[in-house]
């Protein structure tokens, strides 16, 4: 592997720590909405992100690439709000379920490793200066 690939490689981490972050803001964003039935209820969003060992099994360069974003299977939470404009003929509106505590640990997890990204960026950009600059 080329000692440049790396930075490919901390590239396609960082983009696939954006759209985490991303998909993370729009669960927060979503968390507290409401809906008068079951199927229009918000659903929380994950991102689902390829191996490493499934891109080196499939011969593929060595790097994260976003395979999709999947709902998740949690039940939506029913609520008995009469009064809401929202409501159902029976009084029941329906909540999303996007957990916020995991939402939070999620962008913070993301935040960390998009730093981490950045760090073996530096490092590595460092190390290959101090290399070119040996033979001085």
């Amino acid at each position: 592997m080329s000692l440049f690939r790396i930075f490919e490689i901390a590239g396609s981490g960082m983009n696939a720590q954006t759209v985490r972050l991303n998909v993370t803001a729009s669960n927060v964003a979503n968390a507290d909405n409401v809906s008068g039935d079951a199927a229009s209820a918000y659903r929380a969003r994950q991102p689902v992100f390829s191996s490493f060992a499934d891109a080196m099994n499939g011969n593929e360069n060595p790097a994260v690439r976003v395979l999709g974003i999947v709902e998740s299977k949690a039940d939506i939470a029913t609520r008995y709000a009469p009064d809401h404009p929202n409501a159902n003929d029976e009084g029941y509106v329906f909540s999303s379920n996007v957990n916020a505590i995991e939402e939070m640990v999620n962008m913070l997890s993301a935040s960390r490793s998009y730093q981490n990204n950045i760090e073996v960026i530096n490092t590595s950009k460092e190390l290959l200066m101090r290399t070119l600059s040996m033979g001085q």
